[in-house]
């Protein structure tokens, strides 16, 4: 609540929106005797991706965020919880962020939500949650639907980490991400009936965004041959999955495709200039509810509570990356040997450049220091 009203007064905002589903009750009723003037709890539907913050601004405000805008360019600017946290750890303790707090679930023996120093490994984390329940897992870093293969536990934890779900790699959500991508195009080029499923379901497209992914499978299945409009709209997707984990029936998926093309425009400098389009007015019922993509997405059995442990956790090492951000790689200012304190300064903001600083999650020794990384051995 205070970072919010931090923010409200650093952008000038007239309104804080705090947006939650309803199954969340327990902290709408920790937050709402707690509002401020100007604030108020908008209440989401329990369906994906309401987090998103393009559909979170629709949902809250009815303001839609054109293509390749950002939410400012409607008068509205989106933070998650954990960072306002931050923003008045900043302002009314002088505290850096040094700390991440994480959920740790699917196939473990004690799904868990618990607060680290940034820099410990993501295997300290499948520790702390009793271990993995499957011989040959594999973990995606975030999110079901939009998270990330993790390459290797020994990974650190980042200030944008999200969380990590373990899974059997034979679990669908395993297999999609590790299918080549010359198969993907394959089974594109085979199978796709341009049903258009992909296309009305695509939440960026029901709002009047431009972008078709049925179109886009289209042309990548002939050489990219059609509108470059078309093509170009591929750098507004949100990868937010829904395409392949809902829409599409013969399991194709536009947003690898997009992807792909989207790491291919931005190698050219290339952008996308379409307009706001009329929104869908089937908009509001064709969100994916929570309730059937959980089993669609068979993740019924690992579906459990991971309750906050507030133990404080103190890890033997860590490992702080340099670009945990957007922007230039910080620039360290320790060296090996030195001696450092939980919050200390250890990686500046190149000069004339964006990014952000580094801090010391944990006080002890600096073990070595690298162009990726400061690593830091406890006291």
């Amino acid at each position: 609540m205070r970072g919010l009203q931090l923010g409200m007064e650093a952008t000038g905002a007239g309104e804080g929106i705090i947006a939650l589903k309803k199954k969340y009750d327990n902290a709408i009723a920790a937050l709402a005797p707690r509002l401020l003037p100007g604030m108020r709890i908008h209440i989401l539907p329990d369906v994906y991706p309401a987090g998103d913050e393009v559909i979170a601004i629709w949902m809250a405000t009815g303001r839609r965020v054109p293509p390749a805008a950002l939410p400012l360019d409607v008068g509205v600017v989106v933070n998650n919880a954990q960072t306002l946290i931050n923003v008045a750890k900043a302002v009314d303790e002088d505290t850096p962020v040094t700390l991440r707090t994480l959920t740790v679930t699917g196939a473990v023996r004690n799904p868990v939500t618990v607060t680290v120093p940034i820099g410990v490994t993501f295997g300290e984390l499948v520790d702390l949650a009793g271990g993995v329940t499957v011989p040959d897992p594999a973990f995606i870093n975030g999110g079901p639907m939009m998270g990330k293969l993790l390459g290797s536990l020994s990974e650190p934890v980042t200030k944008g980490s999200g969380g990590i779900i373990a899974l059997p790699s034979s679990h669908v959500l395993v297999r999609r991400r590790t299918r080549p991508e010359q198969v993907r195009l394959r089974v594109a080029r085979t199978v796709c009936e341009q049903c258009c499923l992909c296309t009305e379901l695509c939440p960026r497209h029901m709002i009047g965004h431009e972008l078709p992914p049925h179109l886009i499978v289209r042309s990548v299945n002939y050489n990219n041959i059609g509108n470059p409009s078309v093509l170009l709209s591929a750098l507004t997707c949100s990868e937010c999955g829904v395409c392949e984990a809902w829409a599409c029936p013969v399991d194709i998926s536009p947003m690898r495709l997009n992807q792909r093309l989207k790491s291919e425009f931005r190698a050219q400098g290339a952008r996308y200039a379409g307009a706001l389009r009329g929104a869908d007015p089937m908009a509001p019922y064709r969100m994916v509810p929570v309730s059937r993509l959980i089993p669609r997405l068979n993740l019924g059995e690992y579906n459990r509570k991971a309750p906050l442990d507030e133990t404080a956790y103190r890890p033997r090492r860590v490992s702080l990356n340099l670009r945990q951000h957007i922007g230039a790689a910080a620039v360290p200012v320790v060296s090996p040997g030195d001696m450092v304190e939980a919050g200390q300064l250890v990686a500046e903001i190149p000069e004339n450049a964006l990014g952000a600083r580094v801090h010391a999650s944990i006080a002890g020794r600096v073990e070595s220091v690298d162009d990726d990384a400061v690593c830091l051995l406890a006291l």
